[in-house]
């Protein structure tokens, strides 16, 4: 189970709760989600999400991951701070 701020991540279960009221996310969101909290406060390049979450490389830009962010920010509503944008390089999970 992965904790910050009342968002709760069980992953063996496949539950995200805020303040113990479920959220429900696709398993892309998920694991996005999990793969950005299991390493607080590393940067993590869009290519290196690709590559994590949907486990293909790609060369270039792809806005894949972008999208996948703001979706799961929305469904995150007032925890979705703890995602942050790193300008230029990708996103992170707050410490």
């Amino acid at each position: 189970i992965l904790e910050a701020d009342g968002l709760k991540v069980d992953i063996d279960a496949y539950k995200v709760t805020i303040d113990a009221e479920p959220v429900h996310l696709t398993i892309t969101e998920f694991n996005l989600l999990v793969a950005l909290m299991k390493k607080r406060g590393r940067v993590f390049s869009r290519e290196m999400l690709l590559e994590k979450v949907w486990a293909y490389s790609f060369e270039g830009y792809d806005r894949t991951v972008d999208v996948h962010i703001k979706r799961l920010r929305q469904k995150l509503k007032d925890r979705a701070y703890l995602i942050e944008t790193v300008r230029g390089v990708g996103y992170r999970f707050k410490e």
